[in-house]
């Protein structure tokens, strides 16, 4: 089988217009729709539990019980390694879920922690603990934290240009993240909604090959995403990526439509042609189609393991409790996983670690699972 990929000028003159639409008409019958463990739809998966991994008496035991030992010792998270803390009996549980997510349909949900039970230092834990057999965690803010907690710290809405989305209720719209892997853990559940909710980047592909055929080359042009919008303290105020990479026979995406139109709002992003407009819109319609998606619920001490390059992923909005300590409260991690992944060059979203010339205090440093346990409550606000 055959793929095509198109590498024009996203921005062309004028006059290369009709060349361009020549090329990529000329393109058309070579575009052919992806096969693949990965290119599942919400129908598929909702009537199948092969997704669902639900971790037996003896894999909890020993989580709990090294998870409480590495509580107490408390290591740096920045320098800890997974072999001082091993995990036999979840061995074979941690290969399946990495299977699943590089070779298989991306994700995995865990089932079977009784974080009710713990506290929410032993709940990180067990959490890192895991992320750190899986792959390398990243650090999400400009204080170096390997942590960052999904959970309403103001009233603000997505309208708000200041908002970041983990700290809003609202909806938010399909997107990927910086990392290999995002993992999430629900502490707390909200009182009404707060769904997980992922599409198939092949499927999305599939979907636009089948319904416009002269769109599909785009996805494999530049993209300008607003990095602002989603980190204020980014280093620059956009970013540039592919939305597909289609490298050696492997499959990746990066996309969020929302990001490239808000990103339009600073003069100095190339401006969009209409056939751009025209691919944004046709992508959210097939992210809201019935049956593409799949809706899952998160029950406190569920944990979700994504592949980035597999899916992308949005949330529902959600109502919460009034009681500080019963708000939705997940925790995120993002993972490096060294396997190899062939991608295009430029793609997806650059990380910077540290704001250059920015001097974090000692009392700001939470590099221990005691202090990253706990948002950083005046954070994001």
């Amino acid at each position: 089988m055959r793929y095509f990929r198109v590498m024009v000028s996203a921005f062309p003159p004028a006059g290369m217009i009709k060349e361009r639409m020549a090329a990529m008409t000329t393109a058309l019958k070579d575009l052919t729709e992806i096969r693949s463990p990965a290119g599942w739809t919400g129908d598929e998966i909702t009537h199948s539990t092969d997704w669902l991994y639900q971790l037996s008496n003896a894999e909890v035991m020993e989580l709990e019980t090294v998870g409480t030992k590495f509580l107490m010792d408390d290591p740096d998270l920045r320098t800890v390694t997974a072999d001082r803390y091993p995990l036999p009996v979840t061995a074979s549980a941690l290969v399946a879920w990495m299977h699943d997510m590089d070779r298989g349909r991306g994700f995995v949900l865990v089932r079977g922690l009784r974080s009710e039970l713990y506290s929410d230092a032993l709940s990180a834990a067990i959490f890192f603990l895991l992320g750190l057999h899986l792959g390398r965690p990243m650090a999400q803010n400009q204080f170096g934290d390997l942590f960052d907690h999904v959970v309403a710290t103001s009233d603000k809405t997505m309208d708000d240009p200041s908002a970041l989305p983990s700290r809003t209720r609202d909806r938010l719209n399909f997107h990927s993240d910086s990392s290999d892997v995002v993992g999430l853990m629900c502490l707390r559940g909200a009182r009404e909604g707060g769904a997980s909710i992922l599409i198939s980047g092949v499927t999305i592909y599939n979907e636009v090959v089948r319904r416009r055929p002269d769109l599909a080359p785009l996805l494999y042009e530049t993209w300008h995403y607003d990095w602002y919008r989603q980190d204020h303290d980014a280093p620059a105020r956009y970013y540039s990526s592919p939305m597909v990479s289609f490298v050696d026979g492997v499959f990746s995406m990066y996309a969020g439509s929302n990001m490239i139109r808000s990103a339009q709002d600073y003069p100095e992003v190339p401006r969009m042609t209409p056939q751009q407009y025209e691919l944004l819109d046709l992508l959210d319609e097939i992210f809201l189609e019935p049956g593409l998606p799949v809706t899952m619920d998160f029950r406190p001490g569920d944990i979700q393991w994504l592949l980035n390059y597999a899916a992308l992923h949005s949330r529902s909005g959600y109502r919460d409790f009034e009681q500080p300590e019963r708000k939705r409260h997940l925790l995120r991690l993002w993972l490096k996983r060294d396997v190899h992944r062939p991608l295009t060059p430029g793609f997806g979203k650059p990380f910077v670690a540290r704001k250059v010339g920015l001097t974090v205090s000692d009392e700001d440093l939470r590099n221990r699972i005691s202090q990253v346990c706990y948002p950083r409550r005046e954070w994001g606000l």
